[in-house]
């Protein structure tokens, strides 16, 4: 067996390289009852057998023409360590011939199995291995290489590579034949690359193999810095002494809890990761799945889900149950107004592109050891789909984790009703609340603050709370990647170049999808204004004017956009712990005064800071009805009375110097009765199914929702409870939800 020994003082050198670097050592064992002791376990056990100090190999893997061994060999000169090269080192000294060679006397297949047998008769330690592009296929050699290395998958545009080999003269790699192309082959590859990567590195056009060698050093430094990502409550106070630790979490354990005990929201200690600007270029021809991998990758630590593990979540994820390949796509509606479609998934809203994600992400969160159940409050689409998406887990864990959401009985559209309802599956249900969704919404964040109640469930049956509302960063963070998605897109349709500003306008209840945009800006995408958009319930413009947040004498009015009939925005927190530089005693200061005075009122400092990148204003029902009435017979496209909202606002408040994204939230589909009235139908026969097949019959923009209109074939109606609008009373229901699932 070839081995290859680690360099003379490589470990002092990756010592200094990696200097910042801290193990963690004094995590102390907590009780059964905590809710991260398994998590905290796990991640031990990852470190422990994860280091790259020492022994452990950096290896290279990606395409022919990725650089690799260039890149390689910047790496050993940097870090004073071996450099392997596959081809020039085993191969070509294994078989005493050239690799073309060998791959000419063999064939294709043969071929494969022989370089899989040489590499797995050799072994090396603290070395820099550049693989050949053929690597990846061959499955017990890459084993092989995995158990003491990090695999870095250098990542590179498809038309680069084929440039690139173009200039090498390489007409001709391992596994094509007269069938296949180039570069069709090269596609098929990228299964095998992403199946192995621990690490992968973006090499946009235009990088230097030097700042290739930076960005591999860096992705293995956040490899193995397995504390370096974490996260802290919005109302977490500082201490004093800014030198004592601080009480964090990591993202697994943020998806998990949902809420942080304090009754705050988690938020990244740090900032958010940043794409610098070839990088944004490189993503413009990308599919929404490959930007979503990227980008994610970005947020999510390793430790907490490995990479290629993500990657197989976000193709399930967004995959046929979408009924538009593009997943997201811009509209052009009319002069410099875009409309971005957020409604192709199977519930046909927006929260089905973080819904359809968030549930796998979370199944691989939590411990093994413990059952949980989701509880969720809902204006209406969050509903559907956090039922949809959690049902689509595997058969393992749909057996712990299941989902109970609560909706405003008389608050939602009756599709809506009718769709929560029919979603609930073996291990989900609906619960009709005799309220609004503010008290739904403070009623479930009431049950997970109470630790009696939850520690209690813990300790008799074995089960942890959890939420799946956009309060929980798992399910927050899937949705900046549309926003930014929406951007790539207008540059790829060549409306805009990169660069370029463009405001984005939302219609906004809870505060969620707008931050996310917020959060698609910090990563670099050159959003200039958010124009924060409300109906008739007008507290978030109110407080964006004004500074004012005042819910005194102010009553929930229902409209023709339920989603956003909301009042009390649990988001806006997390924007104005943002804006206030992380000032958890304000925080804490504020949302108590909220609860206990229903009000507050930020200092005109931080009302101007606000301004600085919101504007905002508010909708009538009549406007609303206008809107969809007017665009239809303008441009022949149907929009949802939420998007009607946002778009009254946008023509209102937008000065027209730059393009502006309005987010349709829903498929119109979801509120038949109020685009028939605004519209000027009559329809005598009122149920929803020959509403729906009545609107479809007009061949307008955007075509119909299959998956809503089959939703309306469903002739067997499905039972659900409806409960007092009474905490104790939603606790009762929790519990014996928990009994019939789990016991």
């Amino acid at each position: 067996m070839l081995h290859f020994n680690r360099c003379p003082h490589l470990k002092q050198i990756a010592q200094k390289c990696f200097s910042s670097i801290h193990v963690r050592t004094d995590k102390h064992v907590q009780l059964f009852l905590s809710r991260t002791f398994a998590l905290a376990e796990f991640r031990k056990s990852w470190h422990s057998t994860h280091s790259v100090v020492g022994d452990k190999n950096i290896i290279l893997m990606g395409p022919p023409g990725a650089g690799k061994t260039t890149v390689g060999r910047i790496i050993g000169q940097k870090l004073g360590c071996c450099v392997i090269d596959v081809d020039d080192d085993i191969l070509e000294k294994t078989w005493n011939m050239s690799v073309s060679e060998k791959l000419q006397d063999v064939g294709n297949e043969q071929f494969l199995e022989e370089e899989g047998k040489a590499v797995l008769n050799f072994s090396a330690s603290g070395s820099v291995i550049s693989l050949t592009g053929s690597n990846p296929m061959h499955d017990a050699s890459m084993w092989h290489l995995k158990k003491n290395g990090i695999i870095v998958y250098l990542d590179v545009p498809l038309i680069d590579i084929v440039s690139r080999l173009k200039l090498m003269k390489i007409d001709r790699i391992v596994g094509q034949n007269a069938e296949i192309s180039l570069k069709d082959l090269l596609k098929f590859r990228r299964q095998y690359y992403k199946k192995w990567y621990d690490t992968r590195v973006f090499c946009e056009s235009g990088a230097s193999p030097e700042e290739v060698a930076d960005k591999v050093l860096k992705a293995v430094k956040r490899y193995q810095d397995v504390d370096s990502e974490t996260f802290i409550s919005t109302r977490h106070i500082w201490p004093k002494d800014r030198e004592r630790k601080v009480s964090t979490k990591f993202f697994s354990e943020a998806v998990i809890e949902g809420l942080a005990s304090d009754g705050g929201l988690f938020v990244p200690e740090k900032e958010f990761p940043k794409l610098n600007c070839r990088e944004w270029k490189s993503l413009v021809g990308a599919t929404y799945i490959e930007r979503a991998q990227i980008l994610l990758e970005k947020c999510i630590h390793p430790a907490d889900i490995p990479a290629a593990r993500l990657g197989e979540m976000i193709e399930t994820a967004y995959g046929e149950n979408f009924a538009c390949s593009k997943i997201a796509p811009v509209r052009h509606l009319s002069g410099n107004q875009f409309i971005l479609e957020l409604f192709h998934g199977p519930t046909g809203s927006f929260k089905d592109l973080s819904l359809q994600l968030m549930p796998h992400l979370f199944a691989h969160c939590i411990p093994p050891s413990c059952n949980y159940m989701i509880l969720v409050a809902t204006s209406g689409d969050t509903g559907s789909a956090v039922l949809n998406g959690f049902s689509r887990i595997n058969k393992n864990d749909k057996q712990r984790i299941a989902v109970a959401t609560f909706f405003p009985e008389n608050g939602v559209s009756d599709f809506q009703k009718a769709q929560i309802i029919g979603s609930q599956k073996e291990n989900g249900w609906a619960v009709g609340v005799k309220s609004d969704f503010d008290f739904c919404q403070t009623a479930v964040k009431g049950i997970f603050k109470d630790s009696d109640f939850t520690g209690f469930l813990i300790m008799e049956y074995g089960t942890v709370l959890s939420s799946a509302n956009s309060i929980n960063w798992g399910r927050l963070l899937p949705q900046v990647v549309y926003h930014a998605s929406a951007y790539l897109d207008l540059v790829s349709q060549g409306f805009i170049s990169f660069g370029s500003p463009v405001d984005v306008c939302i219609p906004t209840g809870n505060f969620g999808n707008i931050l996310a945009a917020v959060y698609a800006k910090m990563m670099g995408i050159p959003i200039r204004k958010f124009i924060c958009a409300s109906n008739q319930n007008h507290v978030l413009t109110d407080f964006i004017k004004t500074g004012h947040y005042d819910l005194r004498e102010r009553k929930l009015t229902q409209t023709f956009s339920p989603a956003i009939d909301i009042l009390k925005a649990s988001n806006l927190e997390r924007h104005l712990h943002l804006v206030a530089d992380k000032d958890g005693e304000l925080m804490t200061k504020l949302f108590s005064q909220l609860e206990e005075q229903h009000h507050f009122q930020i200092e005109k400092m931080l009302v101007e800071k606000l301004q600085q990148d919101f504007v905002a204003d508010w909708c009538s029902e009549g406007e609303c009805l206008a809107a969809i009435h007017s665009t239809y017979n303008t441009s022949g496209y149907i929009l949802d009375p939420h998007t009607a909202v946002a778009k009254v606002v946008a023509d209102r408040m937008q000065d027209k110097t730059c393009p502006v994204i309005v987010s349709s939230t829903a498929h119109y589909s979801k509120f038949a009765p109020a685009i028939m009235q605004a519209l000027k139908i009559e329809e005598i026969n009122h149920n929803s199914s020959s509403q729906l097949y009545l609107l479809s019959s007009y061949n307008a923009l955007p075509p119909p929702h299959e998956a809503l209109l089959e939703r309306t074939k469903q002739q067997e109606k499905m039972e659900y409870q409806v409960c007092a609008a009474d905490v104790n009373v939603l606790k009762s229901h929790v519990e014996k939800l928990i009994q019939s699932q789990f016991i």
